[in-house]
């Protein structure tokens, strides 16, 4: 047979991620045997082998591999299409509830794009009510791919656009923000290998797909957390020029001057056939 159920990916993408079948049991909440049989089921039906077991543990072959990456877009697809669905209904009838487009922005960044976005399309009439979702670095692209967002703006070359369709709305330079005591801060410019080799002063960490860069900084959760930690002089970020409208007193933003250039887009899936989101792009293709 060459269909897969959907629990069947999940079962697999959770053992192929701890390579351990007990860790991936208590992460699914289910019991280890019946994990197990799920998992040799699902290698005689496709006929391959996915993972090596012996006795160092467990790891995947080749075709382990491929069924992972494409299992997971998969799954991120189905989850998208339940959310999307979910969002969709109730909407358009006549005098019933407006649709809803959920718009992933990273938090902290270009407020003055993002005003005149929403006062725009907000203008037009029969614009669909859009729902601002603050994330992290570079979770946009996760969330327009399982659905958590129907569009997003997106900085590049930070996050990708692969598989995205996309227009470009502005480019800046990028700074360094730092403690406003700190002797960097004085400052009118720095370069990338200033800022990036500071004993005490070394840069955050944001997660990207789940998992933090090696580094001494701390790992950051969110902008207040940030923000929170810059002024206490225990860490710097390095940021489009947009995210001054943010900073505290505590903060100063210093130019980098050999930085590239952050080119800000607005994203969405590829298949879309949202008139919703297509009214949406035209608003910010005119900005």
């Amino acid at each position: 047979m060459d269909t897969v159920e959907t629990r069947e990916l999940r079962y697999f993408i959770a053992v192929a991620d701890e390579l351990h079948f007990g860790r991936a049991a208590e992460r699914l909440g289910i019991a280890q045997p019946p994990l197990s049989r799920a998992i040799q089921q699902l290698e005689r039906r496709l006929g391959v082998a996915l993972l090596e077991r012996d006795r160092r543990g467990v790891s995947l072959t080749g075709a382990g591999e491929v069924l992972l990456q494409e299992g997971r877009a998969a799954l991120d697809a189905t989850t998208a299409a339940v959310r999307r669905t979910r969002r969709a209904g109730g909407a358009g009838g006549p005098g019933g509830p407006r649709e809803r487009l959920v718009l992933a922005v990273k938090a902290g960044a270009f407020h003055e794009l993002l005003d005149k976005l929403l006062d725009a399309h907000a203008a037009e009439p029969g614009a669909a009510e859009i729902e601002v979702l603050p994330s992290g670095t570079c979770e946009q692209e996760g969330m327009l791919r399982d659905g958590r967002a129907d569009v997003a703006l997106m900085h590049a070359p930070f996050n990708s656009l692969a598989g995205f369709d996309s227009v470009e709305l502005m480019t800046e330079g990028q700074v360094a923000i730092l403690p406003a005591k700190h002797p960097l801060a004085e400052r009118t410019r720095l370069s990338l290998a200033e800022i990036s080799d500071v004993p005490d002063l070394p840069l955050a960490r944001w997660p990207r797909h789940g998992t933090y860069p090696p580094g001494p900084g701390p790992e950051v959760h969110d902008q207040t957390q940030l923000a929170q930690l810059i002024a206490l002089g225990r860490t710097a970020a390095v940021f489009p020029e947009s995210a001054r409208t943010w900073l505290w007193d505590e903060h100063v933003a210093v130019p980098l001057s050999d930085a590239p250039l952050v080119t800000t887009h607005i994203a969405w899936p590829a298949h879309s056939r949202s008139r919703a989101l297509a009214g949406l792009v035209r608003t910010a293709s005119r900005l």
